[in-house]
């Protein structure tokens, strides 16, 4: 289950959360030391955001990793959806010219379908 968030793909995106986590808190020391040498209020505010962006940030990746973990890892495989099929109703009534292209392409369709189920049994 945790081996999920091993990959190559999850362990770079942890080590950049972990960054990122890091630099907001010196981003608040920097904005702190800018407001305690004489800076106005942006200065205090962005001192106390940046540690709240941090753990803002660390909440969100934390609530993406608990959905990676109870999500289904085979709901991602091709073939799990049941696909109904219907075959489509030729209208003949009416245009004949419409009629012959409707069972053309109907013609084109079961070639298809019969080339799909055949590659699937090989």
């Amino acid at each position: 289950m945790w081996t999920r968030l091993l990959t190559p793909k999850w362990v770079l995106l942890h080590l950049l959360v972990a960054a990122l986590f890091v630099a907001t808190f010196f981003l608040g020391y920097w904005q702190l030391s800018k407001a305690e040498a004489g800076g106005g209020a942006v200065n205090w505010s962005y001192a106390m955001q940046w540690p709240l962006y941090g753990f803002m940030g660390l909440w969100f990746y934390v609530r993406m990793l608990k959905v990676e973990l109870h999500r289904d890892p085979d709901e991602d495989e091709p073939g799990n959806a049941v696909v109904l099929y219907q075959r489509p109703r030729i209208d003949t009534s009416g245009d004949p010219e419409l009629a012959a292209y409707n069972a053309y392409l109907a013609e084109l369709n079961e070639r298809a379908l019969g080339q799909r189920s055949a590659s699937r049994g090989h």
